[in-house]
């Protein structure tokens, strides 16, 4: 892969005479421009969503922060096709092909916008040129590549399941079963590339910091594991029970293969002597290395290999990557290697890769990829720091998403136009990632599941969340006997079989009722798994846009 474009970018035109810089819509001499359209139904709308993301208990700069990169959809990164396909740069102008090991990072688009991840599935991603249907291999720029990556791969069957859960049914996952299960397989021939079957991922895998990585990568086949647990639960809903067993049968497999790579700290590249001059990480405590599980716990997938060992990672990553002022790391690197000024002196952030226990190759400036390592880019920092939160490192998780924050104050750069391989990167709405961490959210629409569990003053809570069909707030709040919780939808309509709650901590459940208004209080049944309380509704409870629901949970 060629570099990328540097994201310095040319100052614009000083303004024509007679043109007013302050009205850039003004045609020239002779043209007419119409009168703008602005449909009061949108406008009313989209003024709703603002103040139902905004009414919540949840900081403000986390709200802003958090939702501020979702406004690249609407610029030039992004594109909606003659044809009605929706397609992306990387970056405005920067790698084309909605690429698939960068997107899968931006976590803003399934859940604000389900339509057009569902429409990257089945129009990109699962279609011509981009898709093989014989091998399951598919392009990670849509057909400009002419190859695959291995996290870009994975990414595609994890981003299919958030899109079925996405769904108000099953219809996207029937649809494209097929397509993912063959996706799915490509993957699980890449673990047999070496002649055995072990659950990790063999021989060449590109990814995201564009170099061909050989031996055991955690962070790739951590993906590869957290895809086969992402198939097996797609294949339980599809109903096809032998692809389902199959990819469990793997899944234990993959999850002795994550812990060969703990080194009792972090997980750690073992690399392929085979491939000696290629680059590699080795020993290095690298920020992706467990993002597989992270994937996971967005979606509800539970935990795919040992917690401890995963918290240690995270926690080392605080540790030895969390830098205070990249002035002074900056300072000690060589300018080939410095890497691109997205933090510089004065900025906080958390750096991709550092070599506390040593294990850096001498010869690394060679390659001239070795600068991403000392670089802060902001998507790998969301990713990391949404995992901190879902592990309960929320402190940490809620640090760094405060340095990326303050490294886009308005003071210093556009808040809007978070920088990666150039303006308006789509790897940094992974941003969003971190407030469902924070909310604890879990939803899936076909089987009517929705959950959460506040990280963040859970004693009286208020978010906004999304759903398959409409969106609202959910809240919550401790009382001496128990909590009261509820859900007001502001848009749309949602069904409702199952409520995923956490009661105050060691509060033994007594009874629970629904208490909505205009209603006779009714009991309902309920059943601890782990530390969360599943409610049943009614049959397929539905709320209309401006309904609510109201629970009482006692002890």
């Amino acid at each position: 892969m060629p570099r990328c474009p540097s994201p310095t970018r040319p100052r614009p035109a000083a303004p024509a005479a007679g043109r007013d810089p302050a009205t850039p819509s003004q045609a020239p001499p002779g043209v007419a421009v119409p009168p703008p359209r602005t449909s009061p139904q949108l406008l009313e709308r989209t003024r709703r969503w603002r103040d139902t993301w905004y009414d919540s208990t949840l900081p403000w700069w986390l709200l802003d922060r958090t939702m501020a990169t979702a406004s690249n959809l609407a610029t030039t990164t992004c594109h909606r096709l003659g044809d009605g396909r929706f397609w992306g740069w990387e970056g405005i102008g920067c790698c084309a092909g909605t690429c698939t090991h960068v997107w899968h990072y931006a976590q803003a688009v399934g859940r604000l916008f389900p339509s057009l991840e569902r429409a990257l599935r089945e129009r990109t991603d699962f279609a011509p040129p981009a898709f093989d249907p014989e091998s399951g291999r598919i392009d990670f720029r849509g057909g400009l590549a002419g190859r695959w990556a291995a996290d870009g791969q994975a990414g595609v069957v994890l981003r299919s399941l958030r899109e079925h859960q996405m769904s108000p049914d099953d219809r996207f996952l029937k649809r494209n079963w097929n397509s993912i299960r063959a996706a799915l397989r490509f993957l699980m021939e890449q673990d047999a590339a070496d002649g055995k079957t072990d659950g990790a991922l063999d021989g060449e895998q590109h990814n995201t910091l564009d170099a061909e990585w050989y031996g055991r990568v955690p962070h790739l086949t951590g993906l590869y594991v957290a895809a086969l647990a992402a198939g097996a639960e797609m294949a339980d809903d599809a109903g096809d029970g032998a692809f389902a067993a199959e990819c469990r049968e793997r899944l234990e497999m993959g999850k002795t293969a994550m812990m060969e790579c703990f080194d009792g700290e972090s997980f750690i590249q073992l690399e392929d002597p085979a491939h000696a001059d290629d680059i590699a990480v080795g020993r290095g405590v690298h920020i992706d290395q467990v993002m597989g599980q992270g994937w996971a716990h967005q979606l509800g997938l539970g935990r795919l290999w040992d917690g401890d060992a995963t918290r240690s990672a995270l926690a080392a990553l605080w540790k030895h990557n969390f830098v205070p002022d990249m002035g002074e790391l900056r300072a000690t690197l060589a300018p080939g290697v410095r890497g691109r000024p997205y933090a510089i002196a004065g900025d906080a952030g958390l750096v991709m890769c550092t070599w506390p226990k040593g294990g850096r190759r001498a010869d690394w400036e060679k390659h001239w990829q070795y600068m991403y390592f000392n670089e802060c880019m902001s998507g790998f920092e969301y990713q990391a720091a949404a995992h901190m939160i879902h592990e309960g490192l929320v402190t940490e998780g809620l640090a760094v998403t405060r340095a990326v924050h303050d490294r886009y104050h308005p003071r210093l750069r556009n808040p809007y136009n978070e920088v990666e391989c150039s303006d308006h990167y789509a790897r940094a709405m992974a941003g969003y990632g971190v407030y469902l961490a924070v909310c604890g959210y879990d939803y899936h629409g076909p089987k009517g599941r929705l959950g959460f569990a506040p990280k963040i003053r859970p004693e009286d809570f208020r978010c906004a969340f999304t759903a398959a069909e409409g969106w609202g707030t959910y809240w919550q709040r401790y009382e001496d006997d128990g909590m009261r919780c509820g859900i007001e939808l502001k848009f749309g309509r949602l069904r409702l079989r199952r409520l995923t709650l956490q009661p105050p901590p060691g509060m033994q459940v007594g009874a629970l009722r629904l208490v909505s208004a205009g209603r006779e209080p009714r009991v309902l049944d309920f059943r601890f798994e782990q530390d969360r309380l599943e409610v049943s509704l009614p049959a397929d409870l539905v709320l209309a846009e401006g309904s609510a629901l109201e629970l009482q949970v006692s002890s």
